[in-house]
């Protein structure tokens, strides 16, 4: 298995783990407010994986910290973006937009660095939209002000992901400390927020406390890392392609935990954007032609 290979495969997991956050999340938010959740899921996850490898981030070099604070502040305004657009919109609505870096990515791209997609990409990426928008999107779509601020969750994320492909791409900045300094950035400016906003606390139960864990460690800690270590060896294209499959993981976990059933259209697009992947990560025609011309 060749890097991209594994590194595709890799933020695959990550993407379920982001897919399973949106159950969890709702569980804290029953009784935690919005940025109050968000602060204690990434200074959890940076106290964890900072305790784990604190011998590695002895030295780390500017770049590092400049990128970790640029990353950070765009995740920020992710995740901020998707807290106050979802309290102004349809949870559809809001699933299907906030799922669209993979249409900002490689047109960011396109502007910033002139780099034309593939054809095949080209021809994924239309299929994963449509059957993204199958699956999320419902019969009374109506632009509202809440899909506007959604649409700032799209655009900074597509932004965090070419911030990060830049970033893991230079010599002096360390991945494994990017990913690790970027959640102690956001979970600062997060907290810096609820105390000014909202009536902060910790979980008040049990269940509470396992879902923000998870949250923290591995949809937080274990996803973000890994994406800033993986992505060195992928594309900023390929990342936002595997990460609209996070509706896909969303509706599974839903269904088993929370006994919830596509319709028919939703498992044509659950399927639309599997075969996407596939188209993404292998070359059919280029498969066919060797195969028509192979010799007997």
């Amino acid at each position: 298995m060749n890097k991209q290979r594994k590194a595709d495969l890799l933020l695959v997991m990550v993407t379920a783990f982001w897919g399973a956050s949106y159950f969890l999340t709702d569980l804290c938010l029953e009784t935690m407010p919005p940025l109050c959740l968000n602060a204690f899921r990434f200074l959890v996850a940076f106290a964890v994986l900072g305790t784990v490898y604190c011998r590695k981030l002895r030295r780390i070099s500017r770049k590092t910290w400049r990128y970790a604070l640029l990353i950070g502040a765009s995740l920020v305004m992710v995740y901020g973006c998707y807290v106050y657009g979802i309290m102004h919109t349809s949870i559809s609505n809001a699933g299907f937009i906030c799922a669209l870096p993979v249409i900002f990515t490689p047109l960011l791209e396109l502007v910033v660095l002139r780099k034309l997609p593939s054809r095949r990409f080209a021809l994924a990426l239309v299929i994963c939209t449509v059957g993204l928008g199958l699956m999320t999107l419902n019969e009374t779509f109506r632009p509202a002000l809440g899909d506007i601020i959604c649409m700032g969750t799209a655009f900074f994320y597509a932004v965090d992901l070419l911030l990060t492909d830049r970033a893991v791409r230079d010599s002096e900045v360390d991945p494994l400390q990017l990913g690790v300094l970027q959640l102690g950035v956001v979970g600062v400016i997060m907290l810096i927020l609820t105390l000014t906003l909202e009536q902060p606390h910790l979980p008040a139960d049990g269940k509470t406390w396992g879902a923000a864990l998870f949250l923290a460690v591995f949809c937080t800690g274990i996803a973000f890392v890994i994406q800033a270590v993986q992505q060195q060896y992928t594309t900023a294209s390929h990342v936002g392609l595997i990460f609209t499959l996070e509706p896909l993981f969303s509706a599974m976990v839903a269904y088993f935990f929370a006994h919830e059933v596509l319709g028919l259209r939703g498992y044509i697009g659950a399927a639309l954007m599997m075969l996407s992947l596939v188209l993404m990560e292998v070359d059919i025609v280029a498969i066919i032609k060797q195969k028509l011309t192979k010799k007997p």
